[in-house]
């Protein structure tokens, strides 16, 4: 299985980006439309992206847990799972996701044009769960008012905060990413002072410098969200995006967390909402609520360009049922020479 290429979840961030989740309908026919598109990404993707090559359009694919063992079936990625839901302080539901599609580029007419491609090729394949327009709000910052990412890994560190290497050595060059669409209480949060805005943060909101640990407070966000294991910090990259609907009052952050492990997501968001120590949890969540979570595996490109090639596991368990068919009713045992020699007896 060639895994060596992977997709670009270590990309810098872009001005515009679309996430895509979707369900897939029923049907071994929607098998092989997906599986179909699965192939025909990359050629999809250059034909959109040759219009516009400054704009740096992008697209990665996941799969959910459930749609992974119905597409490809063994092996499987030995992280993959269902999103785990988390009843702590606050609540961080799991909700339906079998594909994701990230799409990224400088212009949104570009991520528009390549998602309305994906779909069209889709068709009654699937179903949409989530759609959301992601947009750069000045200087990297969420609506919240702070910057958003500023200990994201770089280079050579975010490749290998991101992507698998010889600990899942079938899978390698795949990555885990685990989304979540916030909303948030911007009437709430704006009566709050900027100071215990920072507190809750960490960081100061117009400079955007680390507060000192000596004044910072344990339940900050930038406190809660470091993982560390035997003296090092577990990072991840963070593709969150600001989105919202003015006319509606709807405004929020889309969490995109791509990593090499979705453990060190999980433990990130168990400390958030549950606390460290239980109780001490993330104060931004009185003001920001999860209303989304989904896990996916995102396989490497070169998986992705070599689908089509794989016969799908129900076809393969279809195959196995008629050549045992054949076996019991001819005797053969389906070997050929074998059936051959004893014709050829009589």
């Amino acid at each position: 299985m060639p895994s060596t290429n992977p997709q670009p979840v270590a990309a810098p961030l872009t001005r515009a980006a679309m996430f895509l989740v979707v369900t897939m309908n029923d049907g071994t026919d929607h098998d092989e439309t997906v599986k179909g598109l699965t192939a025909d990404l990359s050629g999809l993707l250059r034909s959109v992206g040759f219009r516009d090559s400054d704009s740096r359009l992008s697209c990665i694919m996941g799969f959910g847990s459930d749609a992974w063992d119905r597409l490809f079936g063994a092996p499987r990625p030995k992280e993959l799972h269902p999103f785990r839901e988390i009843q702590g302080q606050h609540h961080a539901p799991a909700t339906p996701g079998d594909l994701f599609f990230h799409i990224r580029a400088q212009r949104m007419d570009m991520c528009f044009e390549l998602a309305t491609q994906i779909m069209t090729r889709l068709g009654g394949a699937v179903a949409t769960a989530d759609e959301v327009h992601g947009f750069k709000y000045f200087d990297d910052r969420d609506l919240l008012g702070f910057v958003d990412g500023t200990e994201n890994p770089v280079d050579q560190d975010a490749v290998a905060a991101t992507v698998i290497g010889e600990e899942d050595s079938a899978f390698a060059g795949g990555s885990y990413v685990i989304v979540q669409k916030y909303l948030h209480d911007l009437k709430g949060w704006n009566a709050v002072p900027v100071e215990q805005q920072e507190g809750f943060v960490g960081r100061t909101k117009l400079s955007d410098i680390e507060l000192d640990d000596a004044t910072k407070p344990s339940f900050a966000h930038n406190t809660l969200t470091v993982i560390e294991e035997n003296g090092q910090e577990l990072k991840i990259v963070r593709a969150n995006m600001p989105f919202g609907e003015v006319g509606k009052g709807e405004y929020g952050t889309y969490f995109c967390g791509y990593t090499s492990s979705p453990r060190k997501v999980e433990l990130m968001l168990e400390n958030m909402f549950v606390g460290k120590p239980p109780g001490n949890y993330d104060r931004l969540l009185d003001f920001s609520r999860a209303v989304t979570g989904t896990l996916f595996f995102v396989p490497s490109a070169t998986f992705l360009d070599e689908v089509a090639a794989a016969p799908a596991p129900a076809a393969v368990a279809e195959s196995a049922a008629e050549q045992l068919q054949a076996a019991t009713t001819d005797g053969s045992l389906g070997i050929g020479s074998l059936k051959k020699d004893a014709e050829q007896e009589t």
